[in-house]
């Protein structure tokens, strides 16, 4: 399920590389508790409705984020711990928390980006990342995919997801995370599959990194 938040204005310039601060706030309202292994069953948005400069995001009007998270009973918890306490970051507090339920899926959907989707694998001691022109990509995603469904059950065999290569605005670029640079994809994905499946995918995102902002699907 996905939860919608709108923030207050902000009190400090907003860099345009803040997942590792997202990421922290988010960790706060999950606890280590509610997080059972290794794999991010979640995903989040960048702050959204910025007015943009050469220093960073302005929000006069307030901003805007949005969560995933696959298990509901974890996503009450966050909702508790927002209510307990809506400060936020960059002087914004939390002003508004809308839940939303699942869009109508189908066994086929094409999804929009709102992180870039990021594709690593070890090879030797080599950290490799993969781009969306790359041979084997689409079976990469679809993998991991896989690996956090049967984490928690799911099992699919149809279940596939690719890029949509005809995107005529695809491209790759370098995104920092805590002073790594990371080769990211922004291109459109289709996945086939399950309508529950689909949905998992809606919350936990595609690729790795979900958990500190990559791979989140609109």
């Amino acid at each position: 399920m996905r939860i919608y938040i709108r923030l207050t204005k902000n009190e400090e310039i907003v860099p345009y590389e803040h997942n590792a601060v997202l990421t922290g706030i988010l960790n706060k309202w999950l606890n280590d508790s509610d997080i059972h292994d290794s794999l991010s069953l979640y995903s989040f948005s960048g702050l959204r409705k910025g007015l943009t400069s050469k220093k960073g995001l302005d929000f006069p009007e307030g901003g805007e984020w949005f969560v995933s998270i696959y298990d509901s009973h974890i996503l009450l918890k966050v909702l508790k711990r927002i209510q307990e306490n809506a400060d936020f970051a960059y002087g914004m507090k939390v002003k508004e928390v809308t839940l939303c339920e699942y869009p109508a899926f189908g066994y086929e959907w094409r999804f929009r980006l709102a992180t870039p989707i990021l594709i690593k694998r070890t090879v030797g001691n080599k950290c490799v990342h993969y781009i969306y022109q790359n041979e084997g990509s689409n079976e990469l995603m679809t993998e991991t995919l896989k690996r956090k469904m049967k984490s928690v059950g799911l099992d699919d065999s149809s279940v596939s997801v690719m890029f949509d290569k005809t995107y005529v605005r695809a491209k790759v670029k370098l995104m920092s995370y805590k002073g790594i640079k990371n080769k990211v994809n922004w291109c459109p994905v289709r996945i086939s599959g399950t309508p529950e499946s689909i949905r998992f995918a809606w919350d936990v995102g595609i690729g790795n990194s979900t958990g500190i902002g990559f791979g989140t699907l609109l």
